[in-house]
């Protein structure tokens, strides 16, 4: 009689009831060897509420969070970031924390510590990286010299409590510094508060050790959506298209490349031996929940001792580039009111 052998569940929480958490509360019921143990938030009304709505326990301390679970998900406001992720990491329990990682790079930076330190899983949200048109990238080898992001959505009030840079923009500059296989170089920005306290729109120029640039654009107060990126590099242009979950491929291959797999010839260039088919392709997209997937891989990290693939590293990363953005567009505000404060 062979004993069955049954993989271990992760006892895990959700720290937050808004919007997102209300998604993480729902989702992360579903992932696989996950027992989800009940969900918290300092507004005690609010959390009963979204208990009653999912038929989900409510644990009035964050305490008894943190002896009930293993692992938690902390949906709660940037600022609260810091002070949520050192108690759950004091207390031994690893953390899903939703981008950006902190609010300040010296939080993001004693987290990130307090987690190795711990020997704890500490793993960022930055869910773009689980976009099935980035994901169905995974196969093709990416090193982009050039790179145009446009990341515009219509003004909702929820987010302005911190700048365009860190509610939108964050995604890409993740995704970017993921990429390029280099370190930044310079920081150029611009950027202007139009109906909010912070940025509401803002543009950068990232210049990168080996020559790569990125310039990104990020807008909350766009008639219409759009969250694109193209990349430009050797024998190639790569376009992702982030809302409609598609990407498009158009390279450079020798002639004679077996059409039969998908692929579209757009002709040819060059002469002689160099002589070199265009031809264009789209990717097979994966059918994937991105927010449920990265809880999944988070959970399999718990589970399995293994790296997240998106670390506290990577998400203090972002977050140092994303404050340099910040700084530079305050600082150039600061020197035109003085510009014409002497005019």
């Amino acid at each position: 009689n062979q004993k069955r052998w049954v993989m271990r569940k992760i006892k895990t929480a959700v720290i937050g009831t808004g919007h997102l958490g209300k998604l993480h509360t729902k989702l992360l019921r579903e992932v696989e060897n996950c027992e989800f143990v009940g969900i918290y938030d300092k507004d005690i009304a609010k959390a009963k509420e979204v208990g009653n709505e999912f038929n989900v326990n409510v644990i009035e301390n964050l305490e008894d969070v943190f002896s009930k679970a293993e692992a938690v998900s902390i949906v709660a406001t940037t600022s609260a970031h810091y002070e949520l992720c050192k108690a759950a990491l004091e207390k031994g329990v690893h953390v899903f924390v939703e981008k950006p990682i902190t609010a300040q790079i010296w939080e993001g930076e004693e987290i990130v510590k307090l987690a190795n330190e711990k020997n704890l899983k500490l793993q960022v949200g930055h869910i773009e990286r689980f976009n099935p048109a980035l994901l169905s990238l995974e196969q093709y080898n990416l090193n982009p010299m050039f790179v145009q992001s446009d990341r515009l959505a219509q003004f909702n009030p929820r987010g302005t409590d911190v700048a365009v840079v860190l509610d939108l923009m964050i995604h890409d500059i993740d995704i970017i510094l993921s990429l390029v296989k280099s370190e930044v170089k310079d920081v150029r920005a611009s950027g202007i508060a139009v109906v909010s306290g912070n940025i509401d729109i803002a543009n950068t120029r990232i210049e990168f050790e080996n020559g790569a640039v990125a310039n990104v654009t990020a807008s909350r107060i766009s008639q219409k959506r759009m969250r694109k990126m193209r990349m430009f590099q050797r024998e190639g242009y790569i376009s992702v298209d982030f809302q409609s979950g598609s990407a498009e491929i158009y390279r450079l291959a020798d002639p004679g490349v077996d059409l039969s797999e998908g692929f579209i010839s757009f002709g040819e260039m060059g002469i002689g031996d160099k002589k070199k088919m265009v031809i264009y392709e789209q990717p097979q997209i994966k059918e994937v929940n991105a927010l449920k997937y990265e809880l999944q891989l988070f959970v399999n990290a718990v589970l399995n001792d293994e790296k997240p693939v998106v670390t506290g590293e990577d998400g203090l990363k972002a977050l140092r580039v994303a404050d340099i953005i910040i700084k530079k567009i305050e600082e150039s505000t600061i020197s035109l009111i003085e510009d014409n404060k002497n005019a």
